[in-house]
């Protein structure tokens, strides 16, 4: 399986989580992900949480980074310094914030967590699997959306 690694650093901005959704953008056309692809949208929304999730949480520099495998699945993967561990919340109907894991969770094919140095890597994945069309043709697909 060969896979291309491309990664970004991420200051402690919120203002940064945009910088890295159009960086995510531009590395998806390039890897022949394209932006109207219900994929990409996917994967952008995922670094979104992520990348938001370490510079908010954190106040912490991290890095983003994204795997292409060969077979068509994306890895995002970002690293910050905190040893402190994900924490997935409920958010209640009018709270403002603590979506994130829950809209990882329910977007990413698989996702988890590790320690990494001193801080921590969270990672999520998604397969492009071919969904097969009622004319039995077939399209690309994010994750969990298959007929």
């Amino acid at each position: 399986m060969q896979v291309l690694q491309v990664q970004l650093e991420v200051g402690p901005d919120p203002a940064e989580v945009g910088r890295a959704r159009r960086w995510a953008r531009k590395r998806l056309a390039g890897s022949g992900i394209g932006d109207d692809e219900p994929l990409a949208e996917t994967l952008v929304l995922l670094i979104s949480e992520l990348v938001t999730n370490a510079v908010v949480h954190t106040g912490c520099p991290a890095v983003l980074r994204m795997l292409f495998a060969a077979e068509g699945g994306v890895r995002v993967e970002v690293a910050d310094r905190s040893d402190r561990p994900p924490r997935p919340r409920h958010a209640a109907g009018e709270d403002t914030n603590g979506r994130g894991l829950e809209l990882v969770d329910g977007l990413a094919d698989r996702w988890g967590w590790q320690p990494e140095g001193a801080g921590k890597r969270i990672w999520c994945e998604v397969d492009r699997t071919p969904v097969v069309t009622a004319s039995g043709e077939g399209i690309g697909s994010p994750g969990r959306v298959r007929c």
